[in-house]
């Protein structure tokens, strides 16, 4: 499959290019491209993985069907054929791996929910006891259920990691009605797909959500949604406290960057092929499962 690193438009205009996704000004709507790359410790790897925008941009546009009953959504159409004429030429890259949105003024910050302790969390969680800052209960296990759902804020960084900040900090950045209403959704979100994927085999272990505001001022989801790139996904029959998970995400990834002993900082090393093959595997099954309820 060929890998699409960047894309190159060029009677489109570019107006960003993200970790994930180059996005282009199309006058009245955005067009967001998801590419093959990958971060990870929020590094873009200079690997790419061939298929993984397209599973991405799929995913999403599912999620953001099926969650427009609690939060309208930034999506138009990802189908091709309803894009602007300017777009034809372009096809054949924009086919699965695409989405027309609605512009809007994205915030500063990343909603992070957790429903298990792992990652960055169980980390914090063994040298204080906390969850970005968050008293846990004492005794748990690494990946581990928590008590209850917590709502974890951080910023959103364009260079370098993002930081994790308390709710008070995000109602001094984004105000405190806007806070409330993003971290009320971001749990109704994460409890909407959980049951969801519970019924597909999987746990949702942890996700992010990103918001914007539209031209009335309203709040609404946009960038992507509980994808393999912004999630926790384990293998729900086999799960076990304590023990490391069968995942459906890039922990694959993480897990080999961490056995290299690299630095998370730029520049990042060159991924082995079977990282690679290993990664795109753990994507697929998830968007089988999500999408076509694939659970053999």
């Amino acid at each position: 499959m060929k890998a699409i690193y960047q894309t190159d438009f060029p009677a489109l205009k570019l107006v960003h290019r993200g970790k994930v996704r180059d996005i282009y000004d199309l006058g009245e709507y955005l067009l967001f491209v998801a590419t093959d790359r990958i971060s990870a410790f929020d590094v873009i790897m200079d690997t790419p993985v061939p298929g993984k925008g397209a599973i991405l941009s799929q995913i999403s546009s599912f999620w953001f069907d099926r969650t427009k009953h609690i939060i309208p959504n930034h999506l138009v159409t990802n189908n091709c054929d309803d894009y602007p004429v300017e777009c034809n030429e372009y096809k054949n890259d924009l086919i699965n791996r695409s989405m027309l949105v609605r512009k809007c003024k994205p915030l500063p910050i990343e909603a992070v929910v957790r429903g298990y302790i792992a990652g960055s969390g169980w980390k914090e969680y063994k040298k204080f006891g906390t969850v970005s800052g968050l008293p846990i209960q004492t005794g748990l296990l690494e990946y581990e259920k928590l008590p209850e759902v917590i709502f974890t804020p951080t910023t959103k960084e364009e260079i370098g990691h993002d930081q994790s900040i308390n709710f008070e900090r995000m109602t001094q950045i984004v105000g405190q009605d806007i806070s409330e209403q993003v971290r009320d959704i971001s749990i109704k979100l994460y409890n909407f797909a959980w049951e969801y994927l519970d019924e597909m085999g999987i746990i949702l272990a942890d996700t992010k959500f990103e918001f914007g505001l539209n031209e009335e001022g309203e709040l609404i989801l946009i960038d992507e949604a509980i994808t393999p790139d912004s999630s926790r996904f384990w293998l729900k029959d086999i799960y076990s406290p304590g023990k490391p998970q069968y995942n459906f995400d890039k922990q694959v990834l993480r897990d080999y960057l961490e056995s290299i002993k690299w630095d998370k900082t730029p520049p990042p090393p060159i991924l082995p092929n079977e990282i690679i093959k290993l990664t795109i595997e753990k994507y697929t099954e998830a968007f089988k499962r999500i999408v076509h309820g694939d659970t053999n």
